[in-house]
């Protein structure tokens, strides 16, 4: 039985929500399945991707050939790499402890990466609001100093100019 690691497409028209699954490759897309290995949300910014580590890597191991997208998230999440350690493991390449120091490694490269994508995100979201805010409160301004402007009382200054005009008229 041929096995693929592929994605089960779930939620609303629009609002797509996938489950990563193990599932025969005759099976349809949505049918039945052997395992479901995590759920994966790409409406999320960054996306969310939770996945059961170990056993995506044992039915790596057992031959199941993930499809395109499942590929690139376990590539993200490590799987791949993981299987190809171990694989060398088997072949006497690697030791059991070069393999868990080169993953850790990989996996706190991997996180800062991550955090740095992430707070710069957040760094963006709150630059782009304080802007918002800015130029919320610069025409809010301007709208009062109109209003203020149209409620002033009108002074009538051609009374005292006539007023004045006629003590020069008498001084003359």
């Amino acid at each position: 039985m041929a096995t693929r690691i592929r994605l089960q497409r779930h939620g609303r028209k629009a609002r797509p929500f996938y489950h990563i699954v193990v599932a025969d490759s005759r099976s349809k897309r949505d049918g039945r399945f052997i395992e479901k290995l995590g759920t994966y949300n790409p409406i999320t910014n960054p996306a969310t991707i939770e996945l059961n580590f170990d056993s995506a890597v044992e039915w790596l191991l057992k031959g199941a050939e993930p499809s395109d997208t499942a590929r690139r998230i376990l590539s993200y999440k490590g799987a791949l790499l993981k299987k190809h350690l171990v694989e060398g493991m088997k072949k006497g390449a690697l030791t059991e402890e070069q393999v868990a120091s080169k993953f850790a490694a990989w996996l706190s490269e991997k996180d800062t990466k991550v955090s740095g994508t992430t707070d710069s995100i957040a760094k963006a979201k709150s630059d782009a609001k304080d802007a918002a805010l800015a130029k919320d409160k610069e025409v809010s301004s301007k709208r009062a100093e109109a209003i203020a402007a149209k409620n002033a009382p009108v002074v009538e200054e051609t009374p005292a100019e006539e007023a004045t005009e006629g003590t020069e008229e008498a001084a003359e």
